[in-house]
């Protein structure tokens, strides 16, 4: 059962729809992790930690229940009582924040979708249904029905490793045609020539790029406008993201080129990421564990050996004291 303490919490978050509008998603917005006691709970001071921290690195926004947040590991009374920290977390700061719709039945989706606009969140996400394949239609259908229920930008996350649908780019703009507040989060590997054909059909679609910014620059280079990656070093996103604004490409390039070393390894599965943000998080002392709910992706002695060389290198940018 959810505290009341909780149900206060969310009630007073309640807020009108943000004026957040499609070209105001931009930049860096890490998707948050989602921090579990050794017992396996939640661990809600992590998590407040953790959002407060990352508020402080200067991040232009926020996502709460991406894939990199476990969604899939979390029950309904849980995500109920994360959003509404989530909310009261973010909704003094700078950040946008934006929560992820994962339902998989569309009338449930849509019923969230509504929920959370009247909870005060900026934007959503909207990962499309996939279980047991099903057809096209009932993709476009779902999409269109979730867009259409509110007024603030919907990202529909395009992740066809993930989910094992593919949506091309013809059919993306026939999707999101008539609906002014579609946002593209494109995250297959690779993205930048679906995104090179998006942009042909939608010269103005707002494209994000997730994949652990893998694609970062590449993406920025042709239109993209931002990433969203995961949240354990979220300074170094920033600081390649500002060295690109500046002008200062080889700079950005040079930075992003180490990072790819540990990034390209650590993103051949989403479990083990996951797994390596974690203990990275728990290293820099922003939260208590690095538990993560079963099934998981167990780290060896090499992958610790490469967090540690990780740290190393880019000390000069992140901060390990808090």
């Amino acid at each position: 059962m959810i505290s009341s303490q909780t149900d206060t919490l969310i009630a007073s978050c309640t807020a009108q729809a943000s004026q957040l509008i499609p070209a105001d998603i931009f930049g860096v917005n890490p998707i948050v992790a989602m921090p579990f006691a050794d017992n396996g709970a939640v661990d809600i001071e992590s998590f407040k930690q953790l959002v407060a921290h990352l508020i402080r690195t200067g991040c232009h926004g926020l996502t709460l229940f991406g894939i990199a947040s476990e969604f899939y590991k979390l029950n309904q009374d849980e995500k109920r009582m994360l959003a509404g920290w989530f909310q009261a977390l973010t909704s003094e700061s700078q950040v946008f924040s934006c929560v992820s719709i994962t339902e998989h039945a569309t009338e449930l989706a849509v019923q969230q979708a509504k929920e959370y606009q009247q909870q005060g969140f900026d934007s959503l996400m909207l990962l499309p249904p996939f279980f047991l394949n099903p057809s096209n239609e009932h993709i476009i259908y779902h999409i269109q029905r979730v867009l259409s229920a509110v007024d603030i930008p919907v990202l529909i996350q395009y992740a066809p490793t993930e989910t094992g649908i593919p949506i091309t780019p013809q059919d993306m703009k026939a999707i999101t045609d008539n609906y002014p507040n579609a946002v593209f989060k494109i995250e297959c590997n690779p993205p930048v020539e679906y995104a090179q054909q998006l942009l042909t059909l939608l010269p103005d679609a707002v494209i994000m790029n997730g994949y652990a910014g893998l694609y970062m620059l590449d993406m920025l280079e042709v239109g993209g406008k931002g990433v969203m990656p995961g949240c354990s070093f979220t300074e170094i996103y920033n600081a390649i993201y500002q060295l690109w604004q500046d002008g200062e490409k080889q700079k950005a390039q040079a930075l992003h080129t180490l990072l790819f070393r540990y990034i390209s390894k650590w993103m051949t599965h989403c479990e083990y990421i996951i797994a390596v943000e974690k203990e990275i998080l728990v290293r820099r002392g922003i939260i208590a564990t690095n538990y993560c709910r079963k099934p998981d992706y167990p780290l060896s002695e090499l992958d610790r050996q490469d967090i540690d060389a990780f740290l190393n290198e880019f000390a000069f940018i992140l901060d390990t004291t808090e």
